[in-house]
């Protein structure tokens, strides 16, 4: 605005300078060639400097626009000479992980698609069989995680989630701090189960409605203000939840894509108050009051759903990137399954979620206590959540299967081998099951009972009148919803673990990691996590977990330490992302929705990074001992199938010796 002002001011004295000049001549007026020189060459300079802007505008816009076809063009030339003028496959290996990495930080190919780069660079480059890589794409975690994404999809369809979350929200408190945990815990227990983003999109248009309610009896007190004049009202708290709940259909498929900018175009809707210049200060309280609060408790959501995601096996890509990798390094060896990663893990996510809930208080909207008339609109939201409850009527049969498959679901989870009792798998000695099994024994259920059993309790009349009867999970909304880029993601992250294991290429990297050794191994774990809390606020999160947690599993080897006291703390520091908007998608949607400063997410999301690093980092070194054993190098650590460097140098080795 300034350099607008300045130009203007310029050209305007030039205007005047040329009229006085214009005065000055014989006869006035009619400017002669000696006055016209000098006004002539600056108009030929402006005229000048203006192209050369104008070139320079559209060469930087044209950078803008196709920079990623330069990072997808040149990246590879860029890093040709580390096959070529490396030696082994250790450096044809890491020629692809390089760029797989950057390609999937840039998005310079869409993620799903830079995930299958491995099926056609490591063939080509002589690293592994196309069979293997091929092989890589579907394990039995992948399985696991299909299998896991096909029941969140049931639980979805049956609307259970939205009757879970009214009916904690009605037994917490209806003051905004309280609210606040309420909404915070449902979201944080969904999320273990289903997807964040999913999560966060069912619980956002709640919120919108709440904090509406709230702040409802202060927009009625401006009707008869004439200095405020008042928009059209809403018909009733029902269609506003409506018109939020479709607005939102926007918000979602725009967070997917990852634009917020379209997000918060699409989600913010114009203020309910307009204000004239004498009702501006008082109203304009009215609304910051209104937008921290809303921003206080959307941010808690994408917090809790962040920190939710760790709880279980199956809530976030990580932690399913780290139990494929160390079946395939370790096997069943590790100890490491759905119980015990409930068990380490859940302590931390409670304590996260708690000094999350404070800090987000202390920020927004302080410990103040509640005055009467606080006291008399949290009645009024108390009933309009139960007002929603009962919009949804009595639990369906629908409902009802649903749960219980969900129950049972978790409980052939938590006991197939809770290492305290005697797991159900140790019954089938011959072969061993694992988790997929189980969940998918579980879908073969959702896809057989129906939804709506008529024909045990109608008459032939009734069935013949409405043969339609679908099952309680359908395979075109599995078709439709289901993620299956991830699928890619997961499959590309098992092909460079196995690359890098066959290369050599992890214990490369390990030996180079050798002088960490000299660390306290806690140093060691710190100053992991926060290098991956840093990266994994502009990279993908399961992207990050499938190119660190093999290098770690060298790492811990090297300086001696029990696998898992590496790579547990990073897999739960991958979910860790509340600084940017662009972390995850629960970030992207909050922020949409709440048209929040970027500033005030940074600044929550950094003390939020801090603390929850803290926190695993202790929790590890404490209760992750207890459950793990720590303080030994265990002996299924030590590598049993000897990679191709291993061979090499064991028969250099015994060539020397003879």
């Amino acid at each position: 605005m300034v350099k607008f002002h300045t130009e203007n001011i310029r050209r305007h004295s030039f205007v005047l300078s040329l009229q006085f000049a214009m005065s000055c001549c014989i006869p006035p007026g009619e400017i002669c060639g000696e006055c016209l020189l000098p006004y002539y060459n600056y108009l030929q300079i402006e005229v000048t400097s203006m192209e050369g802007i104008q070139k320079m505008r559209l060469r930087i816009s044209s950078l803008s626009s196709h920079w990623k076809t330069y990072v997808l063009l040149l990246l590879p030339l860029i890093l040709l000479p580390l096959p070529i003028m490396g030696s082994g496959k250790e450096a044809r290996t890491g020629f692809v992980i390089i760029i797989m990495a950057i390609y999937w930080m840039t998005e310079a190919l869409p993620v799903p698609v830079t995930s299958l780069l491995p099926v056609v660079l490591f063939p080509l480059l002589g690293v592994m069989d196309t069979k293997k890589v091929c092989t890589a794409y579907m394990k039995e975690t992948t399985m696991m995680f299909i299998g896991g994404l096909m029941v969140a999809l049931a639980i979805e369809n049956s609307n259970l989630h939205k009757r879970i979350a009214l009916k904690v929200l009605l037994f917490v408190g209806a003051s905004p701090r309280w609210l606040m945990l309420g909404f915070m815990l449902t979201t944080m227990f969904l999320s273990m189960w289903i997807s964040n983003t999913a999560t966060t999109a069912m619980m956002v248009p709640i919120v919108e409605a709440v904090v509406q309610e709230l702040f409802k009896d202060n927009v009625e007190e401006t009707k008869g203000d004439p200095n405020v004049r008042v928009g059209p009202k809403r018909s009733s708290t029902s269609s506003f939840s409506l018109e939020m709940e479709h607005s939102f259909e926007n918000i979602y498929q725009n967070a997917e894509t990852g634009s917020v900018d379209s997000v918060a175009d699409d989600y913010v809707g114009k203020s309910c108050v307009e204000l004239t210049t004498s009702g501006e200060q008082r109203c304009s309280d009215h609304t910051d009051d209104k937008k921290k609060i809303s921003s206080c408790v959307l941010m808690s959501i994408a917090y809790a759903s962040n920190i939710g995601g760790t709880g279980s096996l199956i809530g976030s890509g990580p932690q399913l990137v780290l139990k494929g990798i160390l079946n395939e390094l370790y096997g069943s060896d590790s100890g490491l399954n759905f119980a015990t990663w409930m068990a380490f893990n859940i302590p931390g996510m409670l304590i996260n979620t708690f000094f999350a809930w404070i800090w987000l208080q202390y920020l927004f909207i302080g410990f103040k206590r509640t005055t009467a008339d606080g006291k008399g609109k949290a009645v009024i939201v108390k009933n309009l959540i139960r007002k929603k409850y009962e919009e949804l009527g009595p639990m369906t049969f629908h409902e009802l299967v649903t749960l219980i498959l969900f129950i049972s679901c978790v409980a052939l989870w938590f006991f197939r081998d809770p290492q305290f009792i005697t797991g159900w798998s140790e019954f089938l000695p011959a072969v061993r099951v694992d988790d997929a099994t189980a969940v998918m024994a579980i879908v073969m259920l959702f896809f057989i009972i129906p939804a709506k059993p008529k024909f045990w309790f109608t008459n032939q009349g009734e069935r013949d009148s409405d043969r339609s009867n679908p099952s309680l999970l359908e395979w075109k909304s599995v078709q439709d919803k289901l993620p299956w880029g991830i699928v890619l993601l997961f499959g590309g992250g098992f092909a460079i673990s196995d690359a890098s294991k066959i290369s050599g290429l992890s214990t490369w990297l390990g030996s180079q990691l050798a002088g960490l050794s000299a660390l306290p191994p806690f140093a060691i774990m710190l100053i992991i996590c926060i290098m991956t809390a840093a990266v994994t606020e502009v990279a993908s999160n399961t992207a990050i977990a499938n190119i660190l947690l093999p290098i770690l599993s060298e790492m811990a080897y090297t300086v001696q330490v029990n696998p898992l006291f590496l790579m547990l703390p990073a897999t739960a520091t991958c979910s860790y992302a509340f600084m940017l908007p662009v972390a995850t998608p629960p970030n992207a949607i909050v922020f949409a929705a709440g048209k929040m400063n970027p500033v005030d997410m940074m600044k929550a999301g950094f003390f939020m990074n801090i603390i929850c690093v803290f926190t695993i980092c202790v929790l590890t070194t404490s209760f992750g001992s207890v459950i793990f054993g720590f303080n030994e190098f265990p002996d299924w650590a030590i590598p049993k199938i000897p990679n191709d460097t291993m061979v090499t140098v064991s028969l250099i080795s015994n060539y020397t010796t003879q």
